[in-house]
């Protein structure tokens, strides 16, 4: 089974042409990135990504993790997850994000985009522990106190301590609100934690020294609801005032998950105070102020979603690269064109190139918008002015549901289609087809359900502010379109069914503005084809300007190959996905109330 090769030309491709890397690279604190530096990350990590991480990826999935209740709930990790994760901090991966300040590369977003896209495809149940730290240092970055960030962060950073984050309740799902987990302040100011939290990824296992659970849990004076929570630090070990590790805390993963996918990554539910291990509760350390630890933790839920919408593309590459190979490699049946004697590869059939370009399109589409984002992210960061970064910070919040929504929801689709691509091998577990399926299904519930995202774009992203970052994108999209169709040949074509994609957000943009607050449950049933729509008429969006560069290339007398390839997978989007703009549109505007009556009479 070949190893996973990241896609540097294309990354590099979309790094620089669309998200225009050399412009953050001039942003204050980013300019050693420029030039060679950027190179040198993306060709070090596709190394890493290829020799180490690939090569765990199919032995972890089936050797899975083990738990063992006798030795106080301890996770072993598969067999060569340890020495990965060794070279993985001694290369100074895991602080790519952070600040340098506490030790970290500081890398731009853009660039950790394209980072952990390869880190994801090659190997998703490892990439997952330096995720959740990357999202516990943010938090406490921008929310803890000196004494908490000189306490945890280098460690953290270095990642001889990974982090967690501690949200979800067995009684509670998704709704925040209905968490019972306490937090009893002592005469010391500390905190004793009661509670128990379920889905914990990477809760516990063997390959740091220590684990720092960030927990969301109510103080006994809370008000009710999601106003009453606050966030707290809570080491597996206690830290003692010379920073050396201390006495175990009372927190114990009491149970793994058994799940469909992701074999290699432990899930686990734990269990602060009520283990009794520790003289009643867990001993936790307040982040901030009380009362407001959802503001925080959602510090960490939005730079998780744009990452599990990463984790989606990363798998569907992974699928596209086995799914090409196979094609090319299985010999079965004839050419029925009749050009070639004999019998030919299966990627020489109709439907199975229909298929590989499928996914080969939806692929770049996904990377595009993906690279996009994280490039307005590193704009919100660091521009000069105010304004600036919040125009950008405007348009981030409104795709960030977009990329986590519709790059998972495609990433299935995807990894369903590298299945097919198979034939009968796809159903077998050898050929590593059905893994990238199985591992692929949960991205689209991590986080927030597609659904929860596509609540939050149509309410908060669009409803709340009258749609005027929407109008915004729409005005830019407008531009591309019309560049498009001036350019003449293929891209024409492309800017012909951009327009229309255009022309369908528009329609249901004005549907959800105008029916929003008069009935907002027949708005809602639709949301979700709208998150769809947003993703496939904003992927076209780059594909057109993808488009458009590789035209300019060739016009400019370029002879790579990769330039009309490039057009023609655009064009092949326009044709087969851009395509179904209108029919989503046509759901989402006039889909609402059948649905309504109809649940009404069969739910």
């Amino acid at each position: 089974m070949a190893e996973y090769l990241a896609p540097l030309k294309d990354m590099r491709f979309v790094l620089q042409t669309l998200a225009d890397f050399d412009a953050i690279a001039r942003l204050p604190g980013y300019e050693e990135f420029a030039g060679d530096m950027a190179d040198a990350v993306l060709d070090a990590s596709a190394k890493f990504s290829t020799e180490v991480l690939s090569p765990l990826n199919v032995a972890g999935d089936r050797a899975g993790i083990r738990w063992e209740p006798e030795a106080g709930g301890r996770v072993r990790m598969a067999e060569g997850f340890r020495e990965a994760y060794q070279q993985f901090i001694d290369a100074g991966w895991n602080g790519y994000s952070a600040d340098p300040q506490h030790g970290g590369q500081g890398l731009p977003k853009l660039l950790g985009a394209a980072v952990q896209e390869m880190w994801m495809a090659a190997n998703l149940s490892f990439s997952l522990c330096p995720l959740l730290t990357s999202g516990a240092i943010e938090a406490l970055e921008l929310s803890g106190s000196a004494a908490l960030k000189a306490q945890y962060l280098p460690n953290m950073v270095h990642g001889r301590w990974t982090g967690t984050m501690n949200l979800t309740e067995p009684q509670a799902g998704s709704d925040l609100a209905a968490i019972r987990s306490r937090a009893v302040p002592q005469e010391d100011g500390t905190y004793r934690i009661f509670g128990q939290k379920i889905f914990i990824t990477y809760g516990d296992h063997d390959m740091s020294e220590n684990i720092i659970h960030l927990v969301l849990a109510r103080t006994p004076d809370a008000p009710p609801g999601v106003k009453g929570i606050s966030l707290f630090v809570v080491p597996k070990f206690l830290v003692n005032t010379d920073g050396s590790l201390g006495a175990r805390n009372d927190a114990y993963c009491v149970s793994v998950e058994h799940k469909l996918g992701i074999h290699a990554c432990p899930t686990c539910v734990m269990a602060f105070g009520d283990a009794g291990n520790f003289g009643g509760g867990a001993i936790g350390y307040l982040v901030g102020e009380e009362n407001a630890g959802l503001k925080y933790m959602f510090v960490m839920m939005n730079a998780a979603r744009f990452s599990v919408g990463l984790e989606g593309l990363g798998i569907a590459e992974r699928a596209w690269q086995r799914a090409l190979l196979y094609a090319r490699e299985r010999i079965q049946g004839r050419d029925i064109s009749g050009r070639l004697p004999g019998n030919v590869s299966i990627s020489r059939h109709p439907d199975v190139r229909r298929m590989l370009m499928l996914m080969k399109s939806q692929v770049e589409a996904m990377r595009a918008l993906g690279y996009c984002v994280a490039a307005w992210q590193d704009q919100a960061l660091r521009a000069s002015d105010g304004e600036t970064r919040a125009r950008y910070q405007a348009l981030v919040d409104l795709m960030i549901p977009v990329v986590k929504g519709w790059l998972t929801e495609t990433a299935n689709e995807v990894a369903y289609l590298g299945v097919q691509v198979h034939g009968g091998m796809g159903f077998i577990e050898e050929t590593g087809a059905a893994q990238d399926m199985r591992d692929a299904r949960i991205t689209t519930i991590y986080e927030g359900t597609t659904g929860i995202q596509a609540s939050d774009l149509i309410g908060r992203k669009i409803a709340r502010e009258g749609g005027t970052t929407i109008k915004t994108v729409i005005a830019q999209m407008r531009l591309t379109e019309a560049e498009l169709k001036q350019t003449g040949g293929q891209p024409q074509a492309i800017g012909e069914a951009l327009g229309q994609g255009i022309d369908a957000v528009e329609r249901s943009v004005a549907h959800i503005l105008a029916g929003y607050s008069e009935d907002i449950a027949a708005v809602s049933v639709d949301a979700v084809p709208f998150l769809k729509l947003m993703g496939i008429v904003c992927g076209g969006w780059q594909m057109g300007r993808a488009a458009l560069v590789a035209q300019a290339a060739i016009a400019a007398g370029n002879a790579d190959a990769f330039y009309p390839a490039k057009i023609v997978s655009a064009r092949f989007f326009a044709d087969h996905v851009l395509a179904t703009a209108p029919g989503l549109a046509q759901i989402v505007v006039n889909g609402g109330a059948s649905a309504l009556a109809m649940a009404e009479e069969m739910l």
